[in-house]
């Protein structure tokens, strides 16, 4: 974050309402991305929680302090323009989605996976119209394509700030369903974190 000087400069971090949504202010100085935008988010929640983080900094700026802050600059300098390419990046993580891939062996580790998983490729052919096959083994299985249109369309509903947290879950759990329903509201994050790491905690 080259960007702010390594040293505190400011008293108070807060926020004030601004076209589109809510600025972050530093002894009212707007904040700015690295790129020079106006660092302003879609809701107030969102816009405190990044104004505590430069609050709860000390007398030196660290980066590693500030992932609420990475985030929206991510949001705004490298989503928003890339919007379509980003879109298409995360959408894809739905042909070879983790929860279509099973264990052949052992079948008390394939039973655990048909239990957690099951579940949610419920969830997506209900909600989102995106029914998917379930293979055992881990060569890739050929998914409907209109199943991948309705995911593809799921995706393309979020905001920049939505696809940012959408990519962070996707990336890091290897599903794009599970990563749809937390953002919908159907899955704790942290449950949606158990069971994407069903197979690691079996071993």
């Amino acid at each position: 974050m080259s960007w702010a000087p390594r040293r505190r400069f400011w008293t108070t971090a807060g926020v004030r309402p601004e076209a589109g949504g809510f600025a972050v202010v530093l002894d009212e100085r707007a904040l700015r991305t690295p790129a020079g935008t106006l660092l302003t988010v879609p809701r107030r929640a969102l816009a405190e929680a990044v104004a505590a983080e430069w609050d709860a900094l000390g007398a030196e700026i660290d980066p590693r302090r500030l992932p609420l802050t990475r985030l929206a600059n991510s949001a705004l300098d490298r989503v928003e323009p890339q919007r379509a390419a980003v879109t298409a990046t995360i959408a894809a993580y739905g042909e070879t989605d983790l929860v279509c891939y099973r264990a052949e062996s052992p079948a008390a580790l394939a039973a655990r996976q048909a239990a957690a998983w099951d579940p949610w490729l419920g969830w997506a052919r209900r909600e989102l119209r995106a029914p998917l096959v379930a293979v055992g083994g881990v060569i890739p299985q050929e998914q409907p394509p209109a199943s991948l249109a309705a995911l593809r369309a799921a995706v393309a509903a979020e905001e920049p700030f939505g696809l940012v947290a959408l990519h962070e879950l996707v990336a890091l759990s290897g599903s794009l369903v599970l990563g749809l329903a937390v953002r919908r509201g159907a899955l704790d994050p942290g449950a949606a974190w158990e069971i994407s790491r069903l197979d690691e905690t079996w071993q």
